[in-house]
């Protein structure tokens, strides 16, 4: 049995006890405010229906998993809209997780940057097919991958997490793999459809009990993080170069 739904830019299907959360915003999945929430919308769907025991996030873009926050919702807006924006991605999007009940999976088929980074790691398990490459490359814009500060020193040190938050380089799958932030799998249905089997109950109870241990005050770190991006993303050096970025777009 398959459901299936449509939110603009998210595409939601449900099929043998898997609900896959689509991408599907092209060019590059760039997130405005309405595809953030709609992928928490998903999320909260996938939470309440009983039907659904495994969640998957992945991209309908070839190529591309999602290029991070769109610049046009942050160049030129007023402090409160980025803030809503930022809030619903760090904050907003870590409570629909938490509150889910159900692994989820990000499976990575396409470049990741920024945000997009965001919406990966925020899933139990990243999967990243060998192509696929990564990044944050928020600093050559003058602005911060600041909930990246939170977690990514906890993942791969504080030192190799300074290195790549601050040069902005991508890297490559196998790259991830090595740093812990990513298994070298394609086959996202296969394991989503392995973790579904489990039972129920227990993964719920483990589940709920895994995250209350990892959380080290996470939550209110990440709420740090939005005034953080925020303080930095409404300055006239980094609107500057957010205009500059969007100009060069829009000529391409």
């Amino acid at each position: 049995m398959t459901a299936e739904g449509t939110n603009h830019s998210i595409r939601y299907e449900v099929s043998g006890g898997i609900a896959c959360i689509r991408l599907e915003r092209p060019p590059v999945n760039a997130l405005d405010l309405a595809m953030v929430r709609g992928v928490i919308a998903a999320l909260k769907r996938a939470a309440a229906d009983d039907a659904v025991r495994a969640v998957m996030i992945a991209s309908a873009v070839a190529k591309r998993f999602c290029a991070g926050l769109d610049i046009a919702e942050l160049a030129g807006r007023s402090p409160d809209q980025i803030r809503t924006l930022v809030h619903e991605l760090y904050v907003g999007l870590f409570d629909a997780q938490c509150q889910l009940g159900k692994p989820t999976i990000a499976a990575v088929n396409g470049a990741a940057r920024g945000g997009g980074m965001t919406l990966a790691v925020s899933c139990d398990i990243v999967l990243a097919a060998e192509s696929v490459t990564f990044g944050y490359p928020e600093i050559e814009l003058g602005v911060l991958p600041a909930i990246h500060f939170v977690h990514l020193p906890r993942i791969i040190g504080r030192h190799r997490a300074f290195e790549l938050l601050f040069t902005g380089r991508t890297f490559d799958a196998k790259q991830a793999a090595a740093l812990g932030l990513a298994e070298q799998e394609t086959e996202a249905l296969r394991l989503a459809g392995e973790l579904a089997a489990k039972p129920e109950a227990a993964m719920r109870a483990g589940r709920a009990a895994f995250m209350r241990q990892i959380d080290r005050n996470y939550r209110r770190r990440i709420a740090e993080a939005v005034e953080d991006f925020c303080a930095i993303v409404t300055t006239e050096a980094a609107q500057a170069k957010l205009r500059a970025f969007a100009e060069k777009g829009r000529s391409k």
